[in-house]
């Protein structure tokens, strides 16, 4: 049997997931992919991966041909920090405006949409891009950024005005927020029960060890980002990796909204492995 092939998000949310995996040597042997969410999810789907991290969004689209790994996903209950609205005027603005959507990640598009049109009635004229909020701002009079870009456009002063989506979920449905969860494709599960319950160990050993140290670990990092530890803090603060039945319960929840605006076809069941 091949190596397995591991997908791996590049960005700072997943780092308590994936930090000591290398660090403690606790990842088994694999092939590990670094890519975004949506490029991760379309090779899972595609066969190249077996295990990955995919927009949860992604998860309702081939709920036929992927299982969810237990307490293994990114989410928060309020804000979020690293997925914004950011805009040029008040959020009721943009009704039928202009606006840029990062390419990155198809959970935060489906977000958004649900957002402003449910929360805010309004109805913007989409258009994806990749994440360079210069750019994305050139044509649109709003743009929706995710992950590190995001981070970035929450720390550096600007005259925009940004909407954090997770607060903004929130406020809307009082529900907390899945945005990736993890997804072993049926096949692979069916052919190597074991491989797949030893990577899962090793995610949850590495989750558990990188909180107890976190801020040992901010404080590594933050050597080489343009963060400070007390930003990194309070950013791992308001996530959360596992998923409990309070984060199922909101992840149905957008599937459902997601569905009422067309995002999706129906609601899927959640199906975990037994690992």
């Amino acid at each position: 049997m091949t190596r397995p092939q591991i997908g791996h998000i590049q960005f700072l949310n997943s780092l308590p997931l994936y930090y000591m995996l290398t660090k403690e040597n606790i990842l088994p042997e694999v092939d590990l992919y670094k890519d975004t969410p949506t490029s991760l999810s379309r090779k899972l789907v595609a066969g190249e991966l077996d295990i990955s991290p995919v927009p949860a969004i992604e998860y309702a689209r081939h709920a036929d041909e992927l299982v969810l790994l237990p307490d293994l996903a990114i989410c928060s209950d309020g804000k979020v920090l690293s997925i914004l609205v950011v805009c040029k005027a008040p959020i009721r603005a943009l009704d039928q405006k202009p606006f840029a959507l990062t390419n990155t990640s198809a959970t935060s598009q489906v977000l958004t949409k649900i957002i402003l049109q449910k929360k805010y009635g309004i109805r913007p004229d989409y258009f994806e891009c990749p994440s360079d909020l210069p750019v994305m701002l050139r044509e649109a009079d709003g743009a929706l950024l995710i992950g590190d870009a995001a981070l970035r456009a929450y720390v550096k002063p600007s005259r925009f005005l940004l909407y954090d989506l997770g607060a903004e979920w929130k406020d809307y449905t009082g529900k907390k927020m899945v945005y990736a969860v993890w997804a072993v494709r049926k096949a692979y599960l069916e052919k190597a029960p074991e491989t797949v319950l030893t990577i899962f160990r090793a995610f949850q050993a590495s989750k558990e060890k990188s909180l107890e140290h976190m801020e040992r670990i901010v404080k590594e990092i933050a050597q080489y980002e343009i963060f400070s530890e007390r930003f990194l803090n309070e950013y791992f603060r308001s996530l959360r990796f596992d998923l409990d039945d309070t984060f199922q319960s909101g992840l149905l929840q957008y599937y459902q909204m997601a569905k009422e605006i067309g995002a999706i076809e129906k609601v899927p069941a959640l199906r975990f492995a037994e690992v």
